[in-house]
């Protein structure tokens, strides 16, 4: 039988044990693991111990290697895990709870991206058959600004500026929508005239007149208010399968035999990608296309460094061809 006890006290009893035994440089460390669990813990409205499962820490995990690099999302991972051991010893979760956590390789590669091609043909199924809805815009506005989910969660509908066609983003921490670099992350991003038609159509029509529990408006509504990362991320999960999108399965499966035809399991198909894919997609759209790196940098939240490392997903084809474009070389 678990105890209860609230997430932010256990992580500190834990840190206040684990001091006795470790280096400063080790508590920092794990301070600022710990720290990240916790906030999202608090987007995911688990405010006690026994409410964490296996789902919300491969949740977690998901998020980690969309914000981070893998090895940063290693390591952070490995102190959650070992968090969660010692939770498990005092009988605050379930045994065996840590061992669900499968850790990423530190040494991984991200090649998973969307080509531009896949994202017209879900944003043309999106117009044809679910227009203006949650689905929709969350998509639109992901392919256009190339936002990590915690940016797109974390607009409100007064950030939403329809006439001049754009968006402000806004560090609250105070209220449940911190950003992954604070008040750095803050800017106005403008938006294509087509994304916009679809939120004001989205506002108008689908969006529910609902408030999150600090009483602020999100533009992007549940029926109960804000929507949590894993909701969101749920979404393109289920939203990128070629069945849905083309209506055929590329991996010759039988959709009544497929478990990844369910909403529940849509992370299974093989074509299905995360956020993190189509906000690397994005940003490798808009260097294809010419743009500044430093712009790009400004409007995506990255650093040129990090840009250059871990999005830049063109091909040395593709810059050779920009190249040539971009002297006049044709």
């Amino acid at each position: 039988m678990t105890r209860n006890m609230e997430v932010e006290q256990a992580v500190e009893r834990y840190l206040k044990e684990k001091k006795q035994n470790a280096s400063d440089s080790t508590i920092y460390n794990n301070r600022c693991a710990l720290r990240q669990f916790l906030t999202f813990c608090e987007q995911e409205e688990i405010k006690q111990m026994a409410q964490i499962d296996a789902f919300h820490l491969s949740d977690f995990k998901l998020q980690r290697q969309e914000e981070v690099s893998d090895m940063t999302a290693y390591n952070n991972l490995s102190v959650v895990r070992v968090f969660i051991r010692w939770a498990a010893s005092m009988d605050l979760v379930d045994s065996g709870l840590a061992d669900s956590m499968i850790l990423p390789d530190p040494d991984g590669t991200r090649d998973t991206k969307i080509e531009p091609e896949t994202a017209n043909k879900i944003l043309t199924y999106l117009d044809k058959f679910e227009y203006a809805t949650f689905t929709h815009v969350l998509f639109a506005v992901l392919w256009d600004t190339g936002f990590r989910l915690g940016t797109f969660r974390a607009i409100d509908l007064e950030d939403y500026h329809s006439d001049e066609q754009y968006v402000s983003i806004n560090h609250r921490p105070e209220t449940g929508t911190p950003l992954k670099n604070g008040n750095a992350a803050e800017r106005q991003v403008n938006l294509h005239k087509w994304v916009c038609e679809i939120i004001d159509d989205y506002i108008q029509i689908n969006r529910h007149s609902v408030t999150d529990d600090h009483d602020r408006n999100p533009l992007v509504t549940s029926e109960h208010g804000r929507p949590v990362n894993s909701n969101l991320r749920a979404h393109i999960n289920a939203l990128t399968r070629p069945c849905i999108y083309l209506g055929e399965c590329p991996h010759d499966r039988d959709q009544s035999d497929c478990e990844a035809a369910t909403y529940q399991y849509s992370q299974r198909c093989p074509s299905s990608v995360s956020p993190h894919p189509i906000r690397r997609s994005a940003i490798t759209a808009w260097l294809n296309d010419g743009h500044r790196k430093e712009l790009i940098s400004d409007r995506m939240d990255v650093n040129t460094d990090t840009l250059d490392k871990h999005y830049d997903a063109r091909t040395e084809s593709e810059k050779r061809q920009l190249r040539r474009e971009q002297f006049d070389m044709n």
